[in-house]
């Protein structure tokens, strides 16, 4: 008796899997082309002073498919790219197949208090726009008063009416002075002290700190090395009086140098006024 073999299936199979793994193979090597084709190979980021390039780099590729440039443009424009202290929002552009152009907008912040070992940073418009445990060195710190809300995302209010309107006139102005204050003090009797790199500035209370600020930055200037507690209490209309006290020993008070005074240890004597600004 005749046998027969059938073998058509056998072959069926292997043609099947050949394809398959063709198919595969051509995948593969459409994805190695596609991957390479648009890898990112220049990040350039333009805009925000509180990070570095590096810096925003690492804060937006965190997986593989943030490194192709495609993937992470439409990542950014689908899902974003999540909190990141003190930036407003970033922009990201394709400029090529394997270059993408990130924008940083700062978080405007103008001043900040502290509150159980945290800082909240406020806006021009007294609004809470951060808390961070990190303190900027070029944003300065309100102590010395109360407030009766401070949330983030809301406007900041103080206990004493009125109050808010000066520490945003004192932020704006020393902004405009490009003065570096790392505190503004006030006491009870709400008089303002600004302390500027080991120095104390009593600046008192007033209706209007522009002139005194105008004054203090050409004094800062000249300051040097020297720590001083300078008292501007009753500096008004260049009247020049000022008087200076050297924070690292000498106890007594002097006309400020350079201000119109002669330079000796006695105050001026149409002032009359000593180092803790009293006549």
């Amino acid at each position: 008796m005749r046998k027969t073999y059938k073998y058509a299936p056998v072959r069926k199979g292997k043609k099947i899997l050949t394809f398959a793994l063709c198919i595969c193979l051509v995948l593969s090597l459409i994805a190695v082309i596609f991957l390479k084709t648009f890898e990112i190979r220049e990040f350039t980021v333009t805009g925000g002073s509180r990070y570095s390039e590096q810096e925003i780099k690492e804060f937006l590729i965190t997986k593989p498919t943030d490194k192709i440039s495609l993937f992470f443009w439409l990542h950014m424009r689908m899902f974003g790219y999540g909190e990141i202290p003190f930036v407003e929002k970033i922009e990201t552009e394709l400029t090529g197949r394997r270059s993408v152009e990130v924008t940083v907008h700062d978080k405007i912040v103008t001043g900040c208090v502290e509150q159980m070992g945290s800082y909240l940073y406020f806006d021009r418009d007294g609004m809470v726009v951060e808390s961070s445990k990190i303190k900027l060195p070029d944003v300065p710190v309100v102590s010395g008063l109360k407030f009766s809300k401070i949330v983030l995302f809301e406007q900041m209010v103080t206990a004493k009416e009125g109050i808010f309107d000066v520490i945003l006139d004192l932020t704006r102005l020393i902004q405009k002075q490009e003065l570096i204050v790392s505190e503004i003090a006030f006491d009870k009797d709400y008089a303002v002290t600004l302390h500027i790199d080991g120095n104390q500035i009593l600046l008192g209370k007033r209706e209007q700190y522009d002139e005194v600020l105008s004054v203090l930055k050409s004094i800062v200037s000249t300051l040097g090395e020297r720590k001083l507690r300078i008292d501007m209490t009753t500096y008004e209309n260049g009247n020049n009086r000022i008087t200076a006290q050297d924070l690292n020993g000498d106890s007594s008070s002097a006309p400020m140098p350079g201000m119109g005074f002669p330079e000796t240890n006695e105050p001026p004597p149409e002032s009359g006024i000593t180092g803790d600004g009293q006549e």
